[in-house]
């Protein structure tokens, strides 16, 4: 099987080194400074203690006859309808987007092709040292890799992902599983935002009650808009008193968990997350 791997940060890099190293033939498209260092040291990542180099090709260019089974979209959400416009020039059959966005599937497939698209959603995070790649798998009780329901798609991606040991789930509503995935991180991003010392943002009692307050509301206004809360566990969220809630988060906050899965790409990509704040709020007005 053939898979692309369309964008080379921490979630494209971490998918690429393990789909690799499960024995699929793995191609990485990336620009700029990192398609420079992926040219001159190949795909460097940390497993344990020891870095390894990743078996995969790297491409520049994208030709319109150079097919895969499989087109893995690891761009940011600012980035989404560039990298579709691009993509609608190849005849490539599937194109997993894993990307955070309120927007439709059916306005992306508008954009790269009818039938081409399936949802899902990545469960890792990290971020570089250097030029290698030091990131992570969440764990499968927080978040697995989410896949949505596309006719039996999902069923033949899942089955490439647990070849490559891949922890992931099948939701039947992606659209209201990222809706609630937002819900909770652009008001856990807006702390880190709001302090003038992120790294320990956990330390602030008020902040983090404020912050469990903001993901409880968001969560109610979902609910009140008949959409059922995906997975169950957010419901959690709106049940236990705000003031629990937010001692929880500031151990979550001050803990490698924290860390690795919420302050660096937050940190990394306050456009992103900002732009993904005015899409969640212009929504639920």
């Amino acid at each position: 099987m053939r898979i692309l791997i369309f964008g080379a940060g921490v979630i494209g890099s971490l998918y690429a080194a393990l789909l690799a190293e499960a024995g699929f033939d793995v191609s990485v498209y990336a620009r700029g400074l990192r398609l420079e260092s992926l040219r001159q040291d190949g795909l460097l990542y940390k497993s344990n203690a020891e870095i390894r180099k990743a078996p995969v090709k790297v491409l520049s260019k994208l030709e319109a006859g150079d097919l895969y089974d499989l087109v893995f979209l690891t761009v940011r959400e600012n980035q989404l309808h560039a990298a579709l416009e691009e993509l609608r020039q190849n005849s490539s059959p599937a194109i997993v987007t894993m990307v955070n966005s309120l927007e439709t599937y059916e306005k992306w497939e508008a954009i790269c092709g009818e039938g081409r698209i399936i949802p899902a959603f990545p469960g890792a995070g990290g971020g570089f040292d250097g030029n290698v790649l030091d990131a992570a798998l969440t764990p499968r009780l927080i978040q697995p890799t989410t896949i949505g329901k596309t006719g039996g798609r999902e069923k033949d991606l899942a089955r490439v992902l647990h070849r490559a040991k891949i922890p992931c789930q099948i939701v039947r509503d992606m659209h209201a599983w990222q809706l609630c995935h937002l819900a909770m991180v652009v008001p856990i991003a807006d702390a880190y935002y709001e302090t003038a010392d992120p790294e320990h943002a956990g330390r602030d009692a008020a902040l983090m009650r404020k912050t469990a307050k903001q993901i409880r509301d968001n969560l109610d206004a979902i609910a009140a808009r008949k959409i059922r809360l995906s997975p169950g566990k957010m419901q959690a969220f709106r049940l236990l008193p705000a003031p629990l809630v937010g001692w929880a988060l500031g151990f979550v906050f001050e803990s490698s968990f924290g860390d690795r899965f919420m302050y660096r790409h937050s940190m990394k990509a306050p456009d992103e997350m900002r732009q993904l704040h005015e899409q969640l709020y212009r929504w639920l007005e």
